[in-house]
């Protein structure tokens, strides 16, 4: 008998799920979704058990130390929020999409992706477009290409315009990329935090600072007409596109 969660992709589904405040855009091997689908309720009950603990690990913007007796994912949250200076619900969307992923490739998943509201945690099996949408026109055909991997990559957003996230800035989008998607999320609602004008010289000095942040390997910002970016960014294409989400998975077509 063959193995139902063997590395061969079987058939490649896309799939919205929602559970609580949790809504997530999954493409993986439709074998895999109930381990995803477990692992988003696990990963969710982990965070909500740490609430119930301390309701300010839920509420605060500054960063939150790490306890010895956390678990571990909300221990890599806290961790994040400190590298980045923000609070450590700044990384649950990066965080518990980690979580499932995790799980999937635990199990054999050699090409899954998930985007919870615009934070994107992936492994891939082939190339695939990520267009980033900013709100601005002039943008609007903005995607990086991503190419295959062995290991997790993320691709990670915060608008002051665009999607429900929380952010202190003024920012159309601001793109954060890493391996580590809780770091990435955290980032990019500290690089979001940073644009409050949209002057070049801002969006230079707050791109320098997050591609300098250990683990972050690129970052771009679009605001008031301008672009800037720092560190190694995957390759950008043009696409037509007129999503009105903050990011959009073009490829492969499902």
């Amino acid at each position: 008998m063959s193995d139902p969660c063997s590395h061969t992709l079987h058939m490649i589904v896309r799939t919205h799920y929602e559970l609580g405040q949790t809504a997530l855009r999954i493409i993986c091997d439709e074998r895999y979704l109930p381990i995803v689908k477990d692992a988003v309720h696990s990963a969710r009950s982990i965070i909500e058990n740490k609430i119930a603990e301390d309701p300010f690990f839920g509420t605060t913007f500054e960063p939150y130390p790490p306890l010895k007796d956390d678990h571990q994912l909300v221990q890599h949250m806290c961790q994040s929020s400190m590298l980045s200076n923000v609070g450590p619900m700044a990384g649950v969307a990066g965080a518990i999409a980690k979580y499932a992923v995790d799980a999937a490739i635990e199990n054999g998943c050699d090409h899954i992706i998930i985007d919870n509201g615009g934070d994107i945690c992936m492994r891939t099996s082939e190339t695939t477009i990520i267009g980033v949408f900013s709100g601005d026109d002039r943008f609007k055909d903005i995607a990086f290409s991503i190419p295959p991997t062995d290991h997790i990559f993320s691709i990670c957003s915060s608008s002051g315009k665009v999607g429900p996230s929380v952010s202190f800035g003024n920012s159309g989008i601001c793109t954060v990329f890493s391996n580590d998607p809780v770091l990435a999320d955290c980032c990019a609602t500290a690089f979001g935090n940073m644009i409050r004008e949209g002057t070049s010289e801002e969006m230079s000095q707050a791109s320098e600072d997050i591609a300098s942040v250990d683990d972050v390997s690129g970052c771009v910002c679009v605001s008031n007409g301008l672009i800037a970016m720092c560190g190694e960014i995957p390759e950008m294409v043009r696409v037509s596109s007129t999503e009105s989400d903050v990011t959009k998975i073009l490829f492969p077509h499902i």
